[in-house]
């Protein structure tokens, strides 16, 4: 029986992004998307310091990396892994099956109103899922109801635009010298949690104590030359390029790709980036 996803209509713009072409294009390249964010893995996890028996909630799991390295540290516990794409979630359940990950499992569900079990999980983590949810208060709200006293929140979230050369390099070069606006503050995206003023009230008032921040810097890695990374970033930010007539579609495409060959390296195309590790205790 195909059950019906259950999201908030603060999250609707959200699902119709994650469970549309931007989770499919996720979910097709899953391993680069991974390989982007492979230089937090180790201070993510030593953050998080998973248990043998842990009961671990993965939000925004997506392909599911994070689920499986955390299952493999819970080998007598239980991992579940949420989020909001379909293409996502079968490839994650496809990866922890070939894995023998049998403790792992996957659901669709918007984790800002799903029903979780009160008090269920001794750790609640998220790597840079947590800043897509229409209403933060409801959100953290429920993850702290969904997490036993004592049990703790761990989360990655980007420092602010200004402090992600990534961001900012890929966005200047597709706007083709326009002046395009942003999202209104406190709006859902990549830097809705970036200011940790704003992230102590609303971990506080769902019930978090012991807050922790720690600034973490690390290269993401968008391809294997600036060709590779060309079109992977066009797949996912072409729609910036809408608007534009030929002749500024043309330097938007050419300004990106020369950005890209200038951070070329033997590694491949590496661009800066900076993130928060936010640690919580449930009260």
């Amino acid at each position: 029986m195909t059950r019906t996803l259950q999201a908030a209509p603060a999250n609707a713009e959200q699902v119709k992004a994650w469970d549309g072409e931007e989770g499919a294009y996720w979910a097709e390249h899953a391993d680069r998307y991974d390989r982007a964010l492979r230089g937090y893995l180790t201070p993510f996890f030593e953050a998080a310091a998973v248990g043998p028996a842990d009961r671990v909630l993965d939000v925004g799991c997506g392909t599911g990396e994070i689920s499986r390295e955390a299952g493999r540290r819970a080998p007598r516990g239980s991992v579940l892994g949420v989020d909001l794409s379909t293409a996502m979630l079968r490839v994650a359940r496809q990866r922890a099956e070939e894995a023998g990950l049998g403790h792992v499992r996957f659901e669709q569900a918007d984790a800002q109103i799903h029903l979780f079990p009160e008090g269920g999980f001794d750790l609640v983590v998220s790597r840079t899922g947590t800043m897509f949810f229409g209403d933060l208060d409801a959100a953290f709200r429920n993850l702290a109801r969904a997490t036993r006293p004592d049990g703790r929140l761990v989360q990655l979230v980007w420092q602010p635009a200004v402090r992600n050369e990534w961001f900012l390099t890929l966005t200047t070069a597709l706007a083709a010298g326009r002046d395009l606006p942003g999202p209104p503050p406190g709006a859902p995206g990549p830097f809705a949690l970036s200011e940790p003023d704003r992230v102590r009230a609303l971990l506080t008032g769902a019930g978090f104590t012991g807050l922790g921040f720690e600034p973490f810097a690390a290269p993401m890695h968008f391809g294997t030359d600036a060709d590779d990374a060309h079109r992977f970033v066009v797949g996912q930010l072409g729609w910036m390029l809408e608007g534009l007539d030929d002749t500024g579609r043309a330097r938007a495409l050419d300004d990106l790709h020369a950005a890209l060959r200038a951070r070329e390296t033997p590694e491949g195309v590496l661009l800066p980036s900076a993130t928060w590790l936010i640690t919580a205790t449930r009260r």
